[in-house]
């Protein structure tokens, strides 16, 4: 049995320096709450007999030079200085963390203004805005921590952003993309899964930075002397440091423990998380097999024009994709590409590597990669011209209608969520239903797909799975939600033989008994003779030839298709005993 994920602070909680320095905070934090309820004097209330009175059974840390009880004050101290270093945290990561994940997410022009801004804003010396602000507003300790906070607001979004841009590409971003799910639901739930680690890091360090910051500007005198602070108590302190030098003693612990622990916790959090993923179990064989599916090598299908009797689905007409250069020019990789798509077809787009059969897939998702657009032509999907679409519609259109399988099932899969949540999800999202029935579904969908244990592979994280069972993940993701159309990425480029056979007759069945339209790009003919009704061949961003698949392998007509056979060896002896040469899998193969 797979032991449930530990959070994280019960991995924090196995390191010794962690548990030490979260008991202190949370002591700290509770002296702030309720503290004060407990002070033995009033903290402002002076007496004029009571100057430096030592330690004793009324004062239980002394008076300082106004009478006042150490103890009370040290009390009030505590919550005021933690409120001022909180309300300077949240200022710093509201503005950072929040224009981080924009910035880096969506980039354009948001993240230029946004870089020139946070780079503005850190060159300011800090001392020196917080006395200008001083001069304008007075000694006012909550706004000069929230100027403060604006003033730590970059590292905050250095971080973010920084994470951000590292992981917006990931397939498995793109695949959530591909689900249709909205920008709003990835960043909350894929992006900032991935940004909470180091934001909790930098969140500590900040805390302390802000603690120093408002001590030492309460130690100069420049801060608000109606309030008790660990800065207001130092400079007491120090100014009667001949006559009581104890009464430094009691802030200066506060102050010095306090950003001790929360370095120390900084550290510790940053080492559990880059060391949380620490190598899974292997799982034994027998819980990875698959039921064996009989393979039909032969190209099955009839003679006459496949589609010609069906609703036409998906129809591209002269489309033309391309990419700005620098010297403002357009460089074209897809052509005057003409393709239709009928309902319960299946229709190959085959070529060689680089000819252009993704960039057309990616025309119909309208999930090119940054800088490519549609130059010219038409997408249209049911009468609907995709290419002139606006983005809202065309979202909801993904996941729901359109669908996509990826060529690399555990990028596609997002480490930081199980297996379950991340079928369920687009689910929710597409067709509005609850939680249990989705779970449901993906649960049936995982046994449909010929997943032995589904119970157990809904509830696992990516790592604890095979490729090939992600990738029977990624087609119950894309089946989940009925689309009309499925857009298979070479689906089984990652996947070892015995697998790929597996994946094709499932790709194949769930095509049929759900009539969906499915466009296959593929560079492998044995994919196309396998599963294809019509076939597509791609050169150089232009299709050269097309049609029914029977005839295509028959009377192959273009030069660039009678080159492509001629590459496929037929005379070579398979590497094989003579028992799998007899199977219909490897005669096809051979084929």
């Amino acid at each position: 049995m797979r032991r449930p994920p530990q959070s994280l602070l019960r991995r924090l909680m196995k390191r010794p320096v962690a548990v030490g320095s979260l008991v202190f905070l949370v002591l700290v934090l509770l002296v702030a709450v309720i503290g004060p309820l407990f002070a033995p004097h009033d903290p402002e209330t002076a007496s004029a007999l009571d100057v430096l009175a030592p330690v004793s059974a009324d004062h239980l840390l002394g008076t300082d030079s106004a009478g006042r009880d150490a103890f009370s004050r040290l009390l009030f101290a505590t919550r005021f200085s933690v409120a001022g270093a909180v309300l300077a945290l949240a200022v710093a990561a509201v503005l950072g963390v929040t224009t981080g994940l924009v910035a880096g997410y969506y980039r354009k022009w948001f993240e230029g203004v946004s870089d020139w801004v946070m780079g503005l804003v850190q060159a300011l010396p800090g001392i020196i805005v917080l006395l200008a602000a001083r001069a304008v507003v007075g000694p006012s300790m909550w706004i000069s921590m929230a100027i403060f906070g604006v003033l730590l607001s970059p590292a905050f979004y250095r971080l973010v952003y920084a994470t951000v841009s590292a992981v917006r590409d990931e397939l498995y971003v793109d695949a959530a993309r591909v689900s249709g799910l909205s920008d709003g639901r990835i960043i909350a739930r894929h992006i900032l899964t991935v940004v909470r680690g180091p934001a909790l890091v930098q969140a500590a360090f900040v805390t302390g930075v802000a603690i120093s910051i408002q001590a030492g500007l309460e130690f100069l005198g420049l801060g608000d002397l109606s309030l008790a602070t660990w800065g207001g108590m130092l400079n007491d302190g120090f100014a009667n440091i001949y006559s009581d030098p104890v009464l430094m003693l009691w802030p200066s612990l506060a102050i010095g423990l306090t950003c001790v622990s929360l370095v120390l916790l900084a550290n510790a959090i940053r080492d559990t998380v880059e060391r949380s993923g620490a190598r899974a179990p292997r799982q034994r064989t027998a819980d990875l097999a698959v039921p064996t599916i009989e393979k039909q090598a032969v190209i099955r299908h009839g003679a006459g024009v496949v589609g010609a009797d069906r609703e036409e689905l998906l129809s591209i007409r002269d489309l033309a994709v391309g990419y700005g250069q620098d010297d403002g020019t357009v460089k074209l990789v897809v052509e005057d590409v003409s393709l239709t798509v009928h309902r319960g077809e299946v229709h190959g787009v085959i070529g060689e590597s680089g000819s252009g059969k993704t960039q057309t897939a990616w025309s119909v998702l309208r999930l090119l990669p940054s800088g490519g657009r549609i130059i010219a032509g038409s997408v249209e999907f049911e009468g609907t011209d995709l290419a002139s679409l606006s983005e809202s519609r065309m979202n909801t259109l993904r996941g729901r209608r359109i669908s996509y399988i990826p060529q690399e099932p555990m990028s596609n899969l997002d480490a930081s969520f199980t297996v379950g949540s991340q079928l369920v999800e687009p689910m929710r999202a597409k067709l509005g239903i609850s939680r249990r029935e989705a779970k449901r579904r993906a649960i049936d969908l995982l046994a449909r797909v010929g997943i032995p244990n589904p119970e157990r592979t809904f509830s696992a994280y990516p790592h604890e799975i095979s490729g090939g069972m992600a990738q029977r993940v990624l087609i119950a993701g894309a089946v989940s939600c009925d689309p009309d159309l499925i857009i298979a990425d070479e689906p089984t480029t990652a996947l070892d033989v015995t697998v790929q056979a597996d994946v094709l007759d499932l790709l194949r069945s769930l095509q049929e008994e759900r009539n969906m339209g499915m466009i296959l790009v593929t560079h492998n003919f044995g994919v196309v003779a396998d599963i294809c009704d019509t076939v597509s061949v791609m050169r150089s961003g232009r299709i050269v030839e097309n049609g029914p698949v029977i005839d295509l392998f028959a009377h192959p007509q273009h030069p660039y298709t009678q080159s492509l056979f001629d590459a496929v060896l037929e005379e070579a002896e398979p590497a094989t005993t003579d028992e799998h040469v007899d199977s219909p899998a490897a005669e096809g193969a051979i084929r």
